[in-house]
């Protein structure tokens, strides 16, 4: 097993290049013992450490051939814009199921990323005996303000992960893992743009029941922006091995089918593309690790 950590972005819809590219890397059996996902990246991350190759993109591309995931029907139905009893339930317990077995043995940790809504303030969830609550850790990480009810999670209502921390690299430097890879979904040089007034005055008022949770998502841009400068950082010192798309991005909640293929066959072409440059860069990192022991 490789000695490094992986950070999964999230993004909606734009996971489904992540799944590409961990596919390819499933595929070549290259396992990392530590991962943390958001939103999208949290579905990625357990699907990941489950080795259940392909499942992702069944559940968010060719499961749109059978079943209505998201929209306005989908809202009619259920309230909301997208059906996450369908995805968090009927998926993983019988459409699609997820080897939880498989999760349970592997010895890579997975950390899911939610939004505690509130103290604002992200929550990394680690669960191997309780499949419900792993399940519904997953659910909490990918649910969107505004459109997607508050998950309970220990009693904590919770959200996006992406809202508190989009790209968590200083949790993995915390945890131990001084080097990462870190899967964008997102271009290079994508920064968030400011929030504007009209949007900041919904916030407060759609969450002004939970302060601390608007505040939050008042400074998600900034953050993000702030994660991006580190990960470009680590980036130039080695420290980061980063995977990105480079191909114009689908929407967050993109419905074409074939835009969404065509995104998950880049991803696994990007896969491909940099394998043999991760493949040297673990050599390098692991011969780093190596010197500084002998100087310890």
């Amino acid at each position: 097993m490789k000695k490094a950590g992986m950070i999964l972005e999230g993004g909606g819809q734009r996971g489904i290049f992540t799944s590409g590219v961990l596919d390819y890397l499933m595929e070549k059996k290259f396992m990392v013992p530590y991962v943390i996902g958001v939103s999208a990246g949290a579905c990625n991350a357990v699907d990941y450490v489950s080795g259940q190759i392909l499942r992702t993109k069944e559940c968010m591309l060719d499961a749109q051939l059978d079943h209505e995931l998201y929209g306005v029907r989908t809202m009619l139905k259920t309230k909301y814009f997208m059906n996450m009893d369908l995805i968090f339930d009927q998926f993983p317990n019988h459409d699609y199921p997820f080897d939880f077995k498989a999760y349970v043995k592997s010895p890579t940790r997975c950390l899911l990323t939610t939004t505690n809504c509130l103290t604002g303030r992200a929550e990394f969830i680690e669960e191997y005996r309780n499949k419900e609550r792993m399940m519904a850790a997953c659910r909490a990480s990918s649910s969107l303000p505004f459109v997607s009810p508050m998950v309970q999670v220990d009693g904590i209502p919770m959200l996006d992960g992406g809202i508190a921390d989009s790209v968590p690299v200083k949790r993995a430097i915390a945890d131990g893992y001084d080097y990462n890879i870190v899967i964008l979904t997102r271009k290079k040089g994508y920064y968030k743009n400011e929030r504007s007034t009209s949007m900041m005055r919904l916030v407060k008022l759609y969450y002004r029941k939970y302060p601390k949770l608007a505040w939050a998502m008042l400074q998600r841009n900034h953050v993000y922006n702030q994660e991006m400068d580190l990960i470009t950082r680590l980036e130039a010192q080695g420290k980061v091995f980063v995977i990105r798309p480079e191909v114009s991005t689908v929407g967050r909640t993109e419905r074409d089918l074939e835009k969404l293929e065509d995104f998950y066959w880049h991803g696994y072409e990007m896969g491909k593309k940099v394998y043999p440059q991760l493949r040297e860069w673990m050599s390098h990192r692991e011969e780093c690790v190596s010197r500084k022991r002998l100087l310890v």
